[in-house]
């Protein structure tokens, strides 16, 4: 009888030396992989030494941290320990699938005593084969559960054995996977918020009074909005632009605002008329030439493609391009390559290309001026410059940005524009644009000995049947000056798609409810738009 009682004792206090021994192992366990949460940043370094320290305390043979992609409902093996690379990418499954597809499904874990004998094992890594496993693997599973989803799960095998407690693994396994969740979401997080952060100081650096202004660039319609958000677009890509617009909408400007803003900012920039040299030299100029080469070639010369290696050419009225050097910038665009004139050497380049044209290179096309396929490399990423008449609203602080320059250039004391003054400048069609306004105020500023710049110091063309004497100009009321300008805008928008109201409505960025009202209110006949054939 003590015998017997002494060898139960033996036996109790074994199972509770082993007890405790396990709660020394979980602790240390997961005081190690708390620390390698916190204290890592790169979620895919952190998951890969929770692994390795689970590998170390518990015997684990093999790991994974499978994770649900957004958006979808597939998973994939995030992390692994014990697996080679290929298997890695082996292992995506759909949700539902397979064990671990089952796990994120329903949220619960799964244990198996015996994975090489459970049906629903798919060995999608091919990791485990009967031939390779000559002792009894178990396999758990638990969910990644963060509040009420579920965003992964962790799993791993490890040999079956005596002493080995699935239920304690079960256990410390699904406070582990609580662990991962909550790393993930806080880096989740932080990601978000500091994306959120990068957004709002985007729209704020845009949003400045300085805001109006890229490079020399100045304009706050919402046309130039739209400028200004395709050139912050493409400016960090090495994409071909093509600026397209008439004479005199500041192509050569948007063109150094997105070298000086792109990673090409360091490198020269360098800028090409086509328009302005004789076709005989075009090829010479555009990609040099070798001593020899024609009469006058007594030395080497560069070209300017290989003066904008490593930054940006500036290809200004690529429309004119003589059609025999069309066919070598062709080939540059596409190999980044060519030979100078007279040269055999092959020069090879890096450099950003943005071309401009104030021409409709279609129709060009059509008439076999401009090759097809030139025009396809060279539109990757196309700008439009509205001209000034369809952005009114910047004529204001062009005016002034011109009247301050050249106030300060011509040491004058002009402190503004007279109301009719400014009248005339809102009133003028400028068919050469932001040039144009530009020169005319030059021209004004040049004249004029006032403390107000008046209508008198403007050109004869901007002037209208006003009073000279402008105190005596009859002040139109607020509201009339906006009924004027609203019924202008809508009758330029109808005369330009031949009276139909819903392009008018989508040209003027609004609705067709709202511009069918505007119609009625100002008594607009939209059958004298139409075209009769």
């Amino acid at each position: 009888m003590n015998k017997g009682r002494r060898v139960q004792n033996i036996e109790y206090l074994k199972t509770e030396n082993l007890s405790e021994s396990r709660q020394i192992t979980e602790l240390s366990c997961l005081y190690e992989v708390t620390r390698a949460l916190s204290g890592n940043k790169n979620l895919k370094k952190a998951l890969d030494k929770v692994l390795e320290i689970m590998a170390e305390h518990l015997g684990m043979v093999r790991g994974t941290v499978t994770i649900l992609k957004p958006d979808s409902s597939e998973l994939q093996i995030e992390v692994a320990h014990g697996l080679t690379a290929e298997a890695r990418r082996r292992g995506h499954y759909k949700l539902g699938e397979g064990i671990t597809g089952r796990v994120v499904a329903t949220g619960e874990p799964i244990v198996i005593p015996n994975i090489t004998k459970d049906p629903r094992f798919l060995n999608r890594t091919r990791t485990r084969t009967v031939s390779r496993e000559d002792r009894k693997v178990s396999f758990i599973c638990v969910p990644i559960n963060h509040s009420s989803y579920t965003i992964g799960a962790l799993s791993i095998d490890r040999y079956a054995a005596p002493n080995v407690s699935l239920e304690d693994d079960l256990r410390l396994l699904t406070i582990i996977s609580s662990l991962i969740a909550q790393s993930v979401m806080r880096l989740h997080e932080t990601n978000a918020e500091r994306q959120s952060l990068l957004s709002e100081n985007r729209k704020l650096r845009m949003a400045l009074t300085e805001k109006y202004k890229v490079g020399n660039l100045i304009g706050n319609s919402s046309q130039m909005q739209e400028v200004y958000e395709m050139m912050h677009r493409v400016a960090e890509s090495n994409a071909t632009v093509l600026l397209r617009g008439e004479s005199g909408t500041g192509k050569s400007l948007v063109a150094k605002a997105i070298h000086f803003n792109s990673r090409q900012s360091k490198g020269p920039f360098i800028s090409v008329n086509c328009s302005a040299l004789p076709e005989t030299l075009m090829e010479s100029e555009l990609f040099g030439h070798a001593k020899g080469a024609f009469t006058g070639a007594v030395r080497h010369s560069k070209g300017r493609f290989e003066m904008a290696h490593k930054g940006t050419i500036f290809l200004d009225e690529i429309g004119d391009l003589p059609h025999s050097v069309q066919v070598k910038l062709l080939g540059v665009i596409q190999d980044k390559e060519f030979q100078r004139v007279g040269d055999s050497r092959t020069i090879r380049i890096n450099c950003r290309i943005v071309a401009a044209t104030n021409k409709k290179l279609e129709e060009a096309m059509e008439r076999g001026e401009f090759r097809e396929d030139l025009y396809y490399r060279l539109n990757v990423f196309p700008i439009y410059l509205p001209p000034l008449r369809e952005r009114k609203t910047d004529i204001i602080l062009l005016a002034e940005h011109f009247l301050e320059k050249f106030c300060k250039e011509y040491n004058k004391n002009i402190r503004c524009f007279s109301r009719a003054a400014m009248d005339c400048l809102m009133h003028y069609d400028w068919p050469g644009n932001v040039r144009e306004l530009q020169n005319y105020i030059e021209r004004a500023v040049i004249i004029c000995d006032e403390n107000v710049l008046g209508i008198r110091h403007l050109p004869a063309g901007l002037q209208f049947s006003v009073d000279e004497d402008e105190t005596r100009i009859r002040r139109q009321s607020f509201a009339d000056a906006v009924a004027s300008f609203e019924k202008k805008l809508i009758m330029e928008a109808l005369s330009e798609t031949d009276g139909n109201q819903t392009r008018a409505a989508k040209l003027l960025n609004s609705s067709l409810r709202i511009i069918n009202y505007k119609i009625k209110k100002y008594a607009i006949d939209t059958s004298t738009f139409k075209k009769t054939s």
